[in-house]
């Protein structure tokens, strides 16, 4: 590299507004003692930390895999409300924006004909798609499932209610994670309205309880807390506070940062189900302990999930209920032991570490056996896909309502003249072995 001999101020200007163009000339140089370098503080917020975090690839694909079963369960739904027990592929292709699909929706039905099962309109000769019998099935079984678990969701309900810090929970950000905990649709009836003596719905909008169950204000942690005391023998000091840890694969550990995992283990904190009327914040630890508070009740929350996942977007409209101050994203992403947030889906989803192996639920329960069930349907895709004998029996009853409700209309429609024209050119090509016609008299039939 040859440097230039001389260099003017502009220059010298030149080459501090551009520090590619500093590096490339003064590199080695004598101009590099009076150079000033402006180094800039590196930005560490919640958007660089989800950028940087090591990911889970498990994890990661488990969550493609049921974003693709939701985006088939929102199909379901509204080939569900229409009125008929089929929709047009053409009309199927408007829902493209609403369902959020990158693809059209006839590619994408094709894909898993396990769910879709399409075929031809015997009258109108467009394409047509319906459910198959094994995924209603399966729809009708997680119903059921729901329904059997009702006892079970009263019970979250009012560990949930519990934990927030004036004891009411708005019916809103219920709704929206209805899913997520296993709730019927009308769960505001079959359960907070059934269930009188138990919540108490302050006004519309709220619900709260008429007396607290101390016997279920344990979490779910003091289990394993207990397991760890009993079973390896370790300290209540070492126990007591602590979570379990289960870190990625290709986590890098820096420097100190075991000494302040195990001194942040050790850290006492307000339990989920402890009522304060206060925390101080600005005492010594205080931040860290009222951010443990926060860890802890977000643990617990996820414990009472279905799938022990939940969407970050849904989880902070429970900020202000949970009276949880700091940024929740950024809050999960500080502890990626316990914690993993997955951006595979609709929105970032984050995952309770614990729970999951290999990419599956540790401790199954009825409502996830189920909806792993169709997953593993929509998983087989095209494989050894024919027309069974099942599907055969729906398409030909569904030909044969259709001609019946054809034919039981009174009057005329458009297009109704040509069944007439079919029905007696079948009767005549099914004759043809029995009788001898001729042409003229076939050509004559024809014209009249």
């Amino acid at each position: 590299m040859i440097l230039p001999k001389k260099l003017s101020y502009s220059s010298l200007l030149q080459i501090e507004s551009f520090p590619q163009a500093e590096a490339n000339l003064l590199r080695f140089g004598p101009f590099n003692s009076t150079t000033q370098k402006r180094w800039r503080k590196p930005i560490i917020s919640a958007q660089t930390r989800l950028e940087d975090r090591t990911r889970d690839l498990k994890l990661d694909k488990h969550m493609g895999q049921f974003k693709r079963l939701q985006t088939a369960l929102d199909i379901y739904s509204l080939i569900t409300k229409r009125r008929g027990p089929f929709v047009s592929v053409q009309l199927m292709s408007r829902w493209k924006k609403i369902i959020g699909l990158n693809v059209n929706t006839g590619v994408f039905i094709r894909k898993y004909p396990r769910i879709f099962y399409m075929f031809t309109h015997p009258i109108k000769r467009n394409k047509c798609c319906t459910i198959t019998k094994e995924m209603k099935n399966l729809v009708a079984e997680e119903v059921d499932a729901i329904r059997e678990c009702e006892l079970e969701n009263v019970r979250h309900l009012k560990k949930i209610i519990m934990m927030s810090k004036t004891g009411v929970i708005h019916i809103h950000a219920l709704r929206l994670i209805r899913c997520e905990m296993g709730l019927p649709e009308d769960f505001r009836d079959s359960i907070l309205g059934k269930y009188m003596k138990e919540f108490k719905l302050v006004d519309l909008e709220t619900v709260s309880l008429f007396e607290r169950d101390e016997s279920l204000g344990i979490a779910k942690i003091e289990k394993w807390r207990e397991k760890e005391y009993t079973e390896k023998w370790l300290s209540e000091f070492e126990t007591k506070y602590a979570f379990p840890i289960n870190f990625p694969t290709g986590f890098k550990v820096e420097r100190g940062f075991r000494e302040k995992l195990k001194n942040w283990q050790r850290l006492p904190y307000v339990k989920p189900y402890e009522r304060t009327d206060f925390m101080r914040m600005r005492t010594n630890g205080g931040i860290e302990r009222f951010e443990k508070h926060a860890v802890g009740i977000l643990h617990e929350f996820l414990n009472l999930t279905v799938e022990k996942r939940i969407e970050v977007e849904r989880l902070s409209h429970f900020r202000k209920d949970f009276g949880i101050e700091v940024n929740i994203r950024e809050l999960l992403l500080k502890h990626p032991g316990i914690f993993y947030i997955s951006t595979k889906g609709k929105s970032p989803t984050v995952f309770l570490r614990e729970a999951y192996c290999k990419g599956c639920l540790i401790e199954p329960n009825p409502i996830y056996v189920v909806r792993r069930k169709m997953l593993d349907l929509l998983l087989l895709g095209c494989q050894n896909t024919r027309e069974s004998q099942d599907q055969s029996e729906i398409c030909k009853e569904g030909t044969e309502n259709l001609v019946h409700n054809e034919a039981c209309v009174v009057g005329t429609k458009d297009g109704g003249w040509v069944l007439p024209i079919l029905e007696s050119y079948d009767e005549i090509n099914s004759g043809i072995g029995d009788c001898d016609l001729s042409e003229e008299e076939l050509n004559r039939y024809y014209k009249n």
